[in-house]
């Protein structure tokens, strides 16, 4: 912005746009961090304690101190781009009302103090995760790299965030147990199923093609039947990889599964609204429907984490040999004895 066009700012609305940028609002996304917390306690019960629940309190404030870094250069680095949309040009940094050289002091001061918390009273791999899940915000941000003008690969590192807030989860309750794989991508995959209809929904908000690409330089190739196409993609991997965690350790879940499915089908009815809450996640309480069916999804699963049915394993026992024990072909009459069969007639 030109120096001449700079308004003036008065000390007060000067604080209060620091304090905006750093979107303590977004907090509520925090709540990634849960199954992290849930998964190992439902193998361990043990784990809880006193001392988790003080350690789990810690975590959530360096956690929000490190997400709220990356907000702050966010904002920064965005705002003359913000200035071209239609909605985020009303951002306090878009216009003016941000001490740029402060606002880099308050993103290292704010990782800083969030990973100093993480290091002297969570643990080490905690922090690490930290320290990671702020070189993200970083590599989403900063050019040469900016990952986030990059189509797919925007999603794909805005994402990542999601199994990275699982791990900090997890790493606040045991550094012992290990996370499986398979839920790890499910999560990765269930955040880029959200933040491909996120950018569904904001391009056809903006609705021309050109004013979009000038905002964001991923929206020069996107289109909203690749970003559909892109959802079905997120989301099949998604259930997948869900799917590959229910089978291997926890098979009651399944028995949740039609409301992460009915979960994830009003997601995607929203992200058609005109000024959808899509476009802002910190929103979707609006959405009474969504929030309904997420935290009867949430609570159901959770319980499900707790609970064994083994006559529900049993019945999900497989059928067929696990792997072939020759590989030369096999009599009928061989194969029929093995199998159980006796040849006689009911």
């Amino acid at each position: 912005m030109n120096d001449a066009l700079k308004p003036t700012v008065s000390l007060g609305e000067r604080v209060r746009a620091h304090i905006a940028i750093a979107r303590l609002d977004h907090s509520i996304k925090n709540l990634f961090v849960l199954p992290g917390v849930i998964v190992p306690l439902s193998s361990y019960p043990a784990l809880l304690d006193r001392d988790l629940i003080v350690r789990l309190v810690l975590a959530f404030f360096s956690i929000t101190l490190v997400a709220c870094s990356n907000y702050v250069i966010n904002e920064v680095l965005d705002a003359p781009f913000d200035r071209l949309h239609p909605t985020k040009k009303n951002r306090p940094a878009a216009r003016g009302l941000v001490n740029i050289p402060v606002a880099y002091i308050q993103w290292l001061c704010m990782m800083l103090v969030g990973l100093a918390i993480g290091w002297f009273f969570i643990g080490k791999m905690f922090t690490l995760v930290a320290l990671i899940l702020w070189i993200m915000g970083c590599l989403y941000n900063f050019p040469p790299v900016r990952t986030k003008d990059k189509p797919y690969v925007d999603v794909l590192t805005e994402s990542v965030n999601n199994p990275l807030r699982m791990l900090l989860g997890w790493y606040a309750v045991t550094s012992v147990l290990v996370p499986p794989v398979s839920l790890l991508v499910a999560y990765w995959m269930i955040g880029c199923y959200f933040m491909a209809l996120k950018r569904f929904s904001e391009l056809n908000e903006i609705g021309d093609r050109a004013v979009a690409g000038s905002y964001r330089k991923s929206f020069q190739h996107y289109t909203p039947e690749r970003l559909l196409v892109s959802v079905l993609f997120y989301a099949s991997t998604a259930m997948l990889f869900l799917g590959a965690f229910i089978i291997r350790y926890r098979m009651e879940l399944i028995l949740g599964f039609p409301l992460v499915a009915f979960t994830m089908a009003i997601y995607l009815q929203i992200a058609f609204k005109p000024q959808s809450a899509v476009q802002n996640p910190e929103k979707l309480y609006r959405e009474p429907l969504l929030m309904a069916s997420f935290v009867a999804t949430s609570l159901v699963m959770a319980i499900l984490l707790f609970i064994r049915m083994p006559r529900l394993e049993e019945f999900f026992n497989p059928t067929l040999p696990s792997s072939p024990a020759v590989t030369a072909p096999v009599p009928q009459a061989q194969l029929r004895n093995d199998m159980g069969f006796n040849g006689e007639v009911a």
